[in-house]
């Protein structure tokens, strides 16, 4: 069954279905346990099924929620922790973010090129800007930040003689628009989807506020802040 046919909302996370509607579900979660107890897929998900041995749990799942089509997924929670988000849900992320931040000379840099190129690795970004690894994270975790990036698409990585799968993946990234409004091919039944919000940018703020409070309850005014400021 895939992700899309899947309807019902599980109380806890037990496959890529379940983790899909939570995610939906929830409209904002985070993909690890953080300072909103029972607020994170890791929370939801069952001992057994997180990073036992060769079973990998939401790790790997997070691939075909991501290629679902209907999940944002990078780090732009927590100053740059790995999130999960609706699209109603991160266009109002978009709206607030980028009324505040400004990307860098740098950070221009890697959008003009993803713009060229409709998505990049971040093998495009080290040879762009001819860094390091660690270089190239920390501009793509910026960008991720402002939500002017999310993940595209993620790819299993097999080694060995064997072509062992070991949860080595690779991942490619792009810009919301691209992955959520433009689509050069629409397939029957589609529908645009527009990333303009109609709520002023603390409007949207606001509203993201309360789509945390609605599933966990009354989370510190600061702590809310420190998530999404």
């Amino acid at each position: 069954m895939s992700i899309t046919e899947h309807r019902g909302v599980g109380g806890s996370v037990v496959s890529p279905e379940t983790m899909h509607d939570l995610i939906l579900s929830y409209g904002l979660i985070p993909f690890f346990a953080n300072a909103i107890p029972g607020f994170s897929i890791e929370e939801h998900t069952s001992r057994e099924n997180w990073f036992q041995d060769d079973f990998l749990g939401p790790w790997d799942w997070k691939i075909e929620c991501v290629q679902s089509g209907d999940i944002a997924y990078g780090k732009f929670l927590w100053g740059g922790k790995a999130a999960f988000a609706s699209v109603e849900v991160y266009r109002e992320l978009m709206n607030w973010r980028r009324s505040r931040l400004v990307p860098s000379a740098t950070e221009s840099r890697v959008l003009e090129l993803m713009e060229e190129q409709g998505s990049i690795s971040m093998g495009d970004i080290r040879k762009l800007l001819g860094v390091k690894k660690s270089a190239a994270d920390a501009v793509m975790t910026k960008l991720q930040y402002q939500a002017r990036v999310v993940t595209g698409d993620i790819q299993r990585v097999y080694r060995g003689a064997d072509l062992h799968y070991n949860g080595w993946q690779r991942s490619s990234f792009c810009s919301p628009e691209a992955l959520f409004e433009d689509l050069d091919f629409p397939f029957p039944g589609f529908k645009p989807r527009s990333l303009q919000s109609s709520r002023t940018p603390e409007e949207s703020l606001s509203f993201l506020k309360d789509v945390v409070r609605t599933h966990v309850g009354d989370v510190p005014e600061k702590v809310l802040n420190k998530m999404l400021v």
